[in-house]
């Protein structure tokens, strides 16, 4: 932990909520520094001094049943402020003496709240707001002290707070889109009740993450980065450049599931960067070779991972001092693939450079992005001196185009996926929508479909595109694609790319769907 984001930090305590990565974007996008944690690990003694805040999250759980979870009322005791949110609002009431009951009206959508009473947390939101309500239970008594501050059709007590307007409850989820003005109340709580600055910004992380690496990584050791060429990867080899220099040394692994000549491109790229080494190893034979015959999408990630590590070994064994190895995982990523430091929240799906790496592994593990989402990302890269366009680039995920193309991976199929996923991209290109979206790709299904090419039957693959707008990947809305546009996709996609005759468009969002199909 850098000595910056000691100085202040709101810990958000999380109780299984879908939206408590939410909240924690919204605290940082007020420029106050959060950390997430599992319910079962409260604030430690050590950090009482940093700590100005304290968010109990939502949760699908009512508070009164019997394996629901819970929390010591010793941390509501802690002299922080404590912002409570639905379930979070429900187990406060409990624990500091007050009922709740199942509500005779439950209310899941949008509700309408007027704001009663005078709070800090509702400073310049007195009108009536529009929120996004998400529960059964409600709040039956006030703990002692408490008074209600809004309400709704169906809550009497829609927000609460204590007599020295320092613990709040809401029963609504302010960190969502659907309350619109969920962030000026979050913001409320932070700069106005907690206290908190406004100093949490890529420029300050960027000089305190330079000096923690400077003194977590030796003065004789040297550290490997995984290098895909992607943004991650890209700005984690110039914070490793700016902290040491020619101490690190990238190594990119041509693991021959890649997007279209990207081998070539992120040669060319980083053949020009002074302030590191750069090693390219070719293994795509080593890939596609472990990867024959598999077409479980968890079983692929795994496998991914672990040649990913063989490779290193084998290329670290070159390298004299190599005591570190240097990744770009997100907190999406950790989020994603296992419950935020322990967290109830479920486990999506693994990620390749999280939870593939073996036991056994011979580097440390050095991830300086792991408590970032993609936009502080693109930021610290902006800080960096990184070009635009290559900030900017659609993410693409670590294992590849073996998510890609769904069954089993061989290189007759890559080589189709890259040929329709270069069409698709150029056309976006094309027609000025690129930067518009998050992420584009294509996707080669496990199917065949009967087509017509020349008066001739033809029985061949169907690829599906996919575009979704999002801001840190974590939600993401299907892209409404011009239909010119995706008429010209697939016009081109079946003419050119001999072996797929059918192309559908996707429109699934995430939530219920991730964005990728594997």
């Amino acid at each position: 932990m850098s000595e910056f984001i000691a100085q202040e930090k709101i810990l958000i305590l999380d109780f299984g909520s879908q939206y408590t990565q939410l909240i924690a974007r919204r605290i940082r996008e007020a420029n106050v520094y959060c950390e997430i944690r599992p319910y079962t690990q409260p604030p430690r003694e050590d950090e009482l001094g940093m700590l100005k805040g304290l968010i109990l999250s939502g949760g699908p759980a009512s508070v009164y049943a019997p394996d629901a979870p819970h929390l010591d009322p010793s941390a509501l005791a802690l002299g922080v402020p404590v912002l409570g949110i639905c379930y979070g609002m429900q187990l406060m009431t409990q624990l500091l003496g007050g009922e709740v009951e199942p509500a005779a009206d439950r209310e899941f959508g949008h509700a309408e709240i007027s704001v009663i009473g005078e709070s800090r947390l509702f400073v310049g939101l007195r009108e009536p707001q529009s929120v996004w309500m998400s529960h059964g239970d409600r709040v039956a008594r006030l703990p002692d002290g408490f008074r209600p501050i809004a309400r709704s059709a169906n809550s009497p007590c829609a927000a609460m707070a204590s007599a020295d307007d320092r613990m709040f409850g809401v029963q609504f989820h302010p960190e969502v889109v659907h309350s619109p003005r969920g962030r000026e109340l979050l913001a409320n709580f932070v700069h106005t009740v907690c206290g908190c600055g406004d100093s949490w910004n890529m420029g300050n992380f960027l000089e305190l993450e330079v000096d923690r690496i400077q003194r977590t990584v030796g003065p004789d050791d040297r550290v490997i980065l995984g290098l895909s060429g992607g943004v991650d990867s890209t700005v984690v080899a110039g914070l490793m450049g700016r902290a040491i220099g020619t101490r690190c040394t990238c190594i990119f692994v041509d693991n021959g599931l890649l997007r279209w000549k990207e081998a070539e491109e992120v040669c060319a790229f980083f053949a020009d960067w002074t302030e590191i080494e750069f090693v390219h190893v070719d293994a795509s034979e080593q890939f596609l070779s472990a990867l024959a015959g598999v077409s479980d999408p968890e079983t692929k990630r795994k496998i991914i991972g672990r040649v990913f590590i063989e490779v290193f070994d084998a290329a670290a064994a070159k390298v004299d001092g190599a005591n570190w190895l240097a990744q770009g995982t997100l907190y999406p990523d950790v989020i994603e693939s296992v419950s935020p430091r322990g967290g109830p929240s479920a486990t999506i799906k693994s990620h390749h450079n999280v939870g593939g790496l073996p036991d056994d592994m011979k580097l440390s593990l050095i991830e300086p992005l792991r408590d970032l989402f993609k936009d502080e990302v693109r930021e610290l890269g902006a800080q960096l001196g990184i070009d635009h366009a290559r900030l900017w680039r659609h993410p693409f995920p670590g294992p590849g185009l073996a998510i890609r193309v769904l069954g089993e991976v061989t290189q007759e199929r890559c080589d189709l996926l890259r040929q329709a996923d270069r069409i698709y991209i150029e056309e976006l290109r094309s027609a000025g929508l690129y930067d518009a979206i998050w992420q584009a790709f294509a996707v080669l299904l496990p199917v065949k479909a009967v087509g017509v090419m020349g008066d001739e039957r033809t029985y061949e693959a169907v690829c599906a595109v996919r575009a979704v707008t999002s801001t840190d990947g974590m939600t993401a809305d299907w892209f409404d694609m011009p239909r010119p546009v995706l008429a010209r996709v697939s016009s081109r996609i079946i003419n050119e790319v001999r072996g797929i005759n059918r192309v559908v468009y996707d429109i699934s969002s995430k939530p219920p769907g991730t964005i990728e199909w594997e």
